[in-house]
């Protein structure tokens, strides 16, 4: 196996910028400190040492002996050569877009150092994309994780080129401050282990976890997936339902995932302290207040869901109501609900 910067030319490259720029130091100060000791002062010794090392070829600051200038060509020899050295490796690195690629980088880790409750996405292919155009339309922040440097090469999003079942790596991704992982990576083992690591590191973090088969769906819910999904099954029942009843799948996929449309569906949760925790849906007069459409209830996460809910039902805490509305009518809902500080101007 090759070293690491054989395995990444862009680490080898900054390794070479650091040894040429320590090594040009280390001329300048020897030869700084040399010349104060043949009798300079401290800026004379610098000011002769820049001219000698980079041949500019002014005269003496001060008439040398044969001490100095025996040190003079040993300075020559060593520093024109560093200096040389020095040059060519950052012209290299300015060529072949190392030194811009490690700004970037350093820029970009800025922008995931800030992010707050976004979404990790696991793996870069099919189902990664799909999920980040779905993200990308929501306006939901979110950050890239893969392996392959090849794969993200010219992605706008922030992103993390890394293995993703390394704690490092999910921490660059910013899995302290983030509100759910994805899982989307090509094998179960590999989302397995993701989930697993994940869930070590963050107990509270939601993470949905994709699944090639039936049976892993309940190895990943056992390595602390919140939801273990399908895509083949998913796609495969969506088909279906577009080939029997095409006018309810395409309303469906449309008030999901069309975000020119007018209104769209949400779940808003009842939070700690909502004006409506305790009370029934008579009493909360949500339809009347917001306009919403309320088409299920769940009285918490793990409950089953009460389509076209009873004005009597009663709504506590945690309680989850699935809703359709424009934004407005939606962004209502959720202030009355206490699932948001203040309404959206």
């Amino acid at each position: 196996m090759g070293s690491a910067a054989a395995q990444n030319p862009r680490v080898g490259t900054l390794r070479r910028i650091r040894l040429a720029l320590s090594a040009l130091g280390l001329v300048l100060l020897a030869g700084t400190v040399g010349y104060v000791i043949l009798g300079f002062s401290w800026l004379d010794a610098l000011y002769q040492t820049v001219t000698t090392v980079t041949t500019v070829g002014f005269r003496e600051v001060h008439p040398l002996s044969a001490a100095g200038k025996l040190f003079t060509i040993a300075l020559i020899l060593l520093g024109v050569g560093t200096a040389l050295y020095t040059l060519g490796v950052l012209l290299e690195a300015l060529i072949e877009g190392h030194l811009h690629h490690h700004l970037e980088r350093r820029r970009m880790d800025r922008e995931i150092g800030r992010m707050t409750s976004h979404v990790i996405i696991c793996g870069w292919g099919r189902v990664g994309r799909a999920c980040a155009q779905y993200l990308v339309a929501t306006e939901q922040p979110f950050v890239v994780v893969d392996r392959d440097p090849g794969r993200l090469e010219g992605l706008p999003y922030p992103m993390v080129v890394g293995d993703v079942t390394d704690d490092d790596v999910l921490r660059a991704g910013g899995i302290v401050r983030a509100r759910a992982l994805i899982a989307a990576l090509n094998t179960d083992a590999d989302n397995v282990y993701v989930t697993l690591s994940s869930r070590a590191l963050r107990p509270d973090l939601v993470i949905i976890a994709r699944a090639r088969t039936e049976t892993s769906k309940s190895k990943l819910l056992r390595a602390g997936a919140n939801r273990a999904v399908n895509p083949q099954l998913i796609g495969g029942r969506r088909m279906a339902a577009f080939a029997l009843q095409p006018h309810v799948a395409e309303f469906l996929d449309v008030v999901m995932h069309d975000e020119s449309l007018e209104f769209r569906m949400e779940e808003v949760a009842i939070a700690r302290g909502s004006s409506v925790c305790g009370q029934t849906l008579r009493e909360a007069e949500l339809a009347e207040r917001t306009g919403v459409l309320l088409l299920a209830l769940r009285p918490s996460a793990v409950a089953p869901f009460a389509a076209n809910p009873s004005p009597d039902s009663c709504l506590d805490e945690n309680s989850i109501l699935i809703a359709v509305g424009t934004p407005s009518q939606l962004t209502a809902l959720h202030y009355v609900c206490g699932s948001r500080s203040s309404p959206a101007s």
